[in-house]
């Protein structure tokens, strides 16, 4: 099956309507998540990774448990037959209670499935593209940098090459205009 075959055939209604509930969840750099669940979409689809309904699906998701922690999970995995290993997926990315972020991220590298970490760079790509000056401090934007370094692009290496290449051209952007800023 093609690309076009693959999309053509995805039913991704439910999915979106669950995710609806991030409507109202607003993020630092303006717009809300739902839209930034969005973006995650469009990175997987642009880097023509259609084959897979329960990544693209996940994608939609990925962060409604950290943000709506009491989402039913139940009502996900009744979705439909991929219901259940979405839900899995999701988890597998969500950042646990009693997880720092570093504890978090080093989790997904060291014990992530090739879905896992495939959407968390596709998460790190879009939130990459949306950190700026005007929403944050220099010194915040240093350190996603060096979080990503250190723990995003292994992930990468591990699943795309060519992720490695798009983060390693986001985060030389950012440092490069952090620098001409004096920072």
């Amino acid at each position: 099956m093609n690309d076009l075959e693959s999309l053509r055939n995805l039913v991704l209604a439910p999915y979106i309507l669950k995710a609806t509930a991030l409507v109202g969840v607003s993020r630092k750099v303006g717009g809300n998540q739902f839209r930034h669940s969005f973006a995650t979409l469009g990175i997987l689809l642009d880097y023509h990774l259609v084959h897979d309904p329960v990544l693209l699906k996940a994608s939609l998701l990925h962060d409604l448990f950290e943000e709506i922690p009491e989402t039913e999970l139940d009502e996900i995995r009744n979705i439909d037959h991929d219901g259940t290993l979405v839900v899995d997926l999701v988890l597998e990315v969500t950042r646990r209670i009693e997880e720092t972020k570093a504890e978090y991220l080093a989790r997904v590298l060291e014990t992530g499935t090739s879905n896992a970490l495939i959407l968390k760079c596709a998460d790190r790509i879009s939130n990459l593209t949306d950190l700026h000056r005007d929403s944050h401090e220099p010194s915040k934007i240093m350190s996603y940098l060096e979080q990503t370094e250190r723990y995003i692009l292994p992930m990468a290496r591990k699943v795309n090459p060519d992720m490695v290449i798009e983060l390693s051209d986001l985060i030389a952007r950012r440092r490069s205009i952090l620098l001409k800023a004096g920072y």
